[in-house]
């Protein structure tokens, strides 16, 4: 499988739940999550909560903590060891919250490239986010996806990559795409997102006897439903992942 490329979304994907609902609901910020939601894109309103949840006496080594607690399925775990190909995540997250939970569970090294939404430390010590577009100065142009991140502009520059070396990719669970029809394939847990992702793999290495001249993007759109809540610039300052 050296010449898969696999892009991954990560919230309800990767992890079942959504690690910035995951966050609002462990802080007990639901309530100022909810009254902003209608006034904020979503960037924007994570950042807003991150701040309200260091504002409360909490640091970022707390926030790690609490991303640590995040489980992951053992199918997922072992699906993301075994393929012998380039994975990529692209996610409305951020690089905190994705590195912090991939590196807790031994993952992070297998995933060559993450697009998600810049994290920095601010000023005053604060772990802040910021949005992947900078929505503020100008628009990405797309009116499916939101202001800070358009995921049809980065899945095309990765098609491009792949077009480009003659790999296949595949787009596990990428809701917002443009250009790209997507098949459906549904699953509940991660178990079941595993057995999905095994047999989409091999069916597609299977065909024209893995004919790797083909350029295949099948996107896989349909999330985990485990929720209970309501459903770039550069760093300004470097973030480690802490240990």
């Amino acid at each position: 499988m050296e010449g898969a490329v696999l892009v991954f979304d990560f919230d309800k994907t990767i992890i079942e739940c959504d690690s910035d609902y995951w966050v609002v609901e462990e802080f007990g910020v639901t309530e100022l999550f909810t009254q902003l939601r209608p006034t904020l894109p979503w960037n924007t309103l994570m950042d807003r909560t991150i701040i309200r949840v260091q504002s409360r006496g909490n640091t970022i080594d707390d926030i790690a903590d609490c991303l640590r607690r995040v489980s992951l399925h053992p199918k997922i775990v072992s699906v993301t060891t075994i393929f012998v190909c380039v994975m990529r995540i692209i996610s409305d997250a951020n690089v905190f919250f994705i590195k912090t939970i991939l590196k807790n569970h031994g993952l992070l090294d297998c995933f060559s490239e993450i697009n998600t939404n810049p994290s920095y430390v601010d000023g005053e010590g604060r772990l802040r986010t910021s949005p992947y577009h900078d929505f503020e100065s100008s628009s990405h142009g797309c009116n499916i996806c939101p202001p800070n991140m358009c995921k049809g502009l980065i899945m095309e520059r990765v098609q491009a990559s792949v077009s480009a070396t003659g790999k296949k990719s595949v787009g596990a669970d990428l809701q917002q795409y443009k250009l790209i029809r997507a098949n459906i394939h549904e699953w509940n847990d991660g178990k079941e997102f595993g057995t999905v992702l095994s047999n989409l793999i091999n069916k597609i290495f299977s065909e024209e006897n893995c004919f790797m001249g083909v350029n295949q993007i099948v996107p896989v759109d349909c999330k985990f439903q485990t929720s209970s809540v309501y459903p770039p610039e550069a760093f300004r300052n470097a973030l480690p992942v802490p240990h």
